[in-house]
């Protein structure tokens, strides 16, 4: 038994300082602040903002306060109609997407004081820029974890197709604040996170400008191509290194849907061939809420309009489910009762 022990302790040993022991793993210490965002504007493809609605309808609440995690739900933000809203510079709907995310970071910041992980339901990837301000604003220094296809890194200057939810982490990142031009409805935002505590999984779909863009800033980044070479388990191990090397930041998780294969989650706007499997999506969360460092978390861009019949869009929308249990504690080998005893005989 010695033996075995001392042979478990060296095998795992660098792991050990991000992952808390199993008995510290209470299922009641999970808090989740739940926030609806039905939000589309960022994009041009209708019925991403009844993403919140369809979530919550999968029975994500109750799923979570069965497995231990205490919920507070704060219901679906109201985004007013934004009247003359032009585009600017080729960037659309921008004073839309500008003040419902500054509604949004306002929530965000709400959830994180009131004690909770912050969990935001979307529409579409540009409400990253209001969660992740919002969260930034309550707990200062931060660390993303950036589960997509896409990297979302364009900038103004550099959008082809002038989508704000292909741009929201160049508004975020301190690096790239003079390559940023004034936008209405957006100066109230300041940049709040350094390119090196951010790190990509799943990329296969990138503009040439944004390879550019994390290449300048030397980003962490873990394509597909990578994650087959090196498996989800290694991908996770390198990330959780590579975040808690020297201060061990709040996490927050951006997770598009389209991360994961078209093949399981159809119901988006810009699905990608070739993604991560169920497993794989899934194992991210795990991986991450071990850390004990998870604090806020993004699901977006479920489109039930999109998929090609009911079937395709209970996959998405369930797996989205699967994904936040994941975030809060579920294993996928069962969690047993808190209480829970054997018999005697």
């Amino acid at each position: 038994m010695r033996i075995t022990r001392t042979l478990w302790q060296l095998s795992g040993q660098s792991l050990r300082h991000y992952y808390p022991p199993p008995h510290h793993q209470s299922r009641h210490h999970f808090s989740a602040g739940i926030i609806g965002a039905p939000f589309s504007k960022g994009q041009p493809k209708r019925g991403v903002e009844q993403g919140p609605d369809v979530i919550r309808g999968a029975g994500l609440i109750q799923k979570l306060q069965k497995q231990g995690c205490a919920v507070k739900d704060y219901g679906d933000l109201h985004f007013p109609q934004v009247e003359d809203d032009d585009p600017v510079g080729g960037v659309k709907h921008v004073r839309a997407v500008g003040r419902a995310n500054q509604r949004l970071s306002e929530a965000v910041k709400k959830a994180k004081t009131d004690g909770h992980c912050s969990v935001v339901l979307g529409g579409d990837h540009s409400l990253a820029i209001g969660s992740i301000h919002g969260h930034a604003s309550a707990v200062r220094d931060l660390s993303v974890v950036w589960v997509d296809a896409h990297a979302d890194i364009n900038t103004p200057l550099t959008t082809s197709t002038g989508n704000m939810h292909g741009q929201p982490m160049s508004y975020l990142l301190r690096e790239l604040v003079s390559k940023i031009p004034v936008l209405p409805n957006l100066s109230w935002l300041q940049p709040c996170l350094s390119a090196r505590d951010l790190v990509y999984i799943g990329l296969r779909d990138m503009d040439p400008e944004e390879s550019f863009i994390l290449n300048l800033l030397e980003v962490k980044v873990f394509s597909m191509v990578q994650v087959d070479q090196l498996g989800v388990a290694r991908v996770m191990e390198e990330t959780c290194d590579y975040l808690t090397d020297k201060v061990k930041k709040p996490i927050h998780l951006s997770y598009d849907i389209d991360a994961i294969d078209p093949s399981v989650t159809p119901a988006t706007g810009t699905p990608v061939v070739g993604g991560l499997t169920y497993r794989e999506g899934v194992a991210i969360a795990e991986h991450l809420c071990q850390t004990g460092l998870l604090s806020a978390v993004d699901l977006v861009e479920v489109n039930p309009l999109l998929g090609p019949n009911p079937q395709a869009v209970q996959s998405t929308v369930h797996t989205a489910v699967d994904l936040l249990l994941a975030c809060f504690g579920r294993r996928r080998e069962g969690n047993p009762p808190s209480d829970y005893q054997l018999p005697e005989p």
